[in-house]
């Protein structure tokens, strides 16, 4: 028989056998195993001490609750869900973009802060006969721009999965809150800052989508050029397509009205102008004037730098989680939820401006007096 071994707490009172266990903290602090679930969990009648004890206590030794736990314990599995639902059966892969790599950032830095992991998932698999999403147990989802009567959104809704878009879901699309920037607002100061800096006509590089952000930036310009007499000059592509915006921005400037400035409102498109102002000799800043709507760094070191319109896309994958988050621990049914009335939060942007649309002043060239010649002096008469 081989005599049980002692172990020695390791560095830090934390266990020598690895990972911590509710066990081990119930030890350490001086308490029940019932009272620590209580003051991890935020529940039972405990004093406040007794809390930030039993705490401080699992922060040292790095408790962390057991998933599976979890999950029999509150029916809870600790997974969100993150996807674009726009582009539907379309391979888009939006994390290629700055905005969406951001925002995935922020959101998933959000999630983990409050013990959540984020998943994020193809909305194509929704459509094939092996359903991805039905083998994740989430216990919330986030949607990134969905589209106008969007059938994933509704589709977890019924099945009391709460939803919150990143994005003003449009008509009665049943999310439980959203966040979105003023994107109306964004579009008429950028639009204004051009004409201040010279342009007679602006154009817009849009998509044919139907999301809230295609939509409100694509009305906005449109209002903006009937309040400034300016007949629209826009060309439309579908966003998810790479090759389209470069074709659209071509014929954008082969018009025979052609812009002498342009708002692309997705992040290639500053490239995409570029490119095609080059190919038809015209000068940026000088001919063409050109923003674009993006997050990349890229721009900063583009000839010349291109102004670019920043959604703060870290802000919104925050509060979308923060919102997601409370609406899962809230412990309202789907129902319960959509009677609560559905959450907004408008966020603001930021117009970064760069070389592409600042013309040079035009400088006053003030011609000095011709200096009268010394021999006219010798003839003039007397007196003169």
């Amino acid at each position: 028989m081989t005599a049980a071994k002692h172990q020695v707490p390791g560095p830090h009172g934390r266990p020598p056998h690895g990972r911590a266990g509710i066990r081990d903290v119930a030890a350490a602090a001086g308490v029940s195993i019932t009272t620590v679930s209580d003051a991890l969990n935020g529940k039972g009648r405990l004093p406040d001490t007794t809390r930030r004890h039993v705490r401080t206590v699992a922060d040292r030794l790095g408790y962390r609750p057991s998933a599976a736990a979890r999950t029999l314990r509150t029916g809870k599995s600790g997974l969100i869900g993150l996807t674009v639902t726009t582009y539907g059966e379309e391979p888009f892969t939006f994390t290629e973009f700055a905005y969406f790599a951001e925002m995935a950032r922020a959101a998933t830095s959000a999630a983990l802060a409050r013990g959540y992991a984020l998943v994020i998932l193809p909305a194509t698999s929704l459509h094939r006969d092996f359903d991805v999403w039905s083998n994740v147990a989430l216990d919330g989802t986030i949607v990134i721009d969905p589209s106008d009567e969007d059938p994933v959104v509704s589709g977890l809704v019924r099945q009391g999965i709460p939803v919150v878009s990143d994005g003003r879901p449009a008509g009665s699309l049943p999310v439980t809150a959203w966040v979105d920037n003023d994107h109306e607002a964004a579009v008429v100061g950028l639009l204004d800052h051009l004409a201040a800096a010279g342009a007679r006509r602006i154009g817009l590089l849009t998509g044919t989508g139907t999301d809230a952000y295609t939509r409100l930036s694509t009305s906005a310009y449109l209002a903006w050029c009937e309040r400034n007499g300016q007949d629209p000059v826009y060309e439309t592509y579908p966003a998810q397509d790479s090759c389209a915006g470069a074709v659209a921005a071509d014929r954008l400037l082969a018009r025979s009205d052609r812009p002498d400035a342009v708002y692309g409102l997705y992040d290639p498109n500053g490239t995409d102008l570029l490119a095609a102002a080059r190919h038809y000799g015209l000068g940026v800043p000088d001919d063409l004037m050109i923003v674009c709507c993006s997050e990349s760094r890229v721009y900063d070191t583009t000839e010349p730098p291109v102004t670019t319109l920043s959604l703060k896309p870290g802000r919104i994958g925050t509060s979308v989680v923060q919102l997601l988050i409370d609406a899962i621990e809230s412990g309202l049914s789907a129902e319960e939820l959509a009677r609560r009335g559905t959450i907004s939060q408008v966020m603001p942007t930021d117009l970064i401006v760069r070389a592409s649309s600042q013309r040079p002043a035009a400088r006053a060239l003030i011609t000095p007096p011709r200096a009268r010649p010394a021999a006219d002096d010798a003839r003039a008469p007397e007196g003169a």
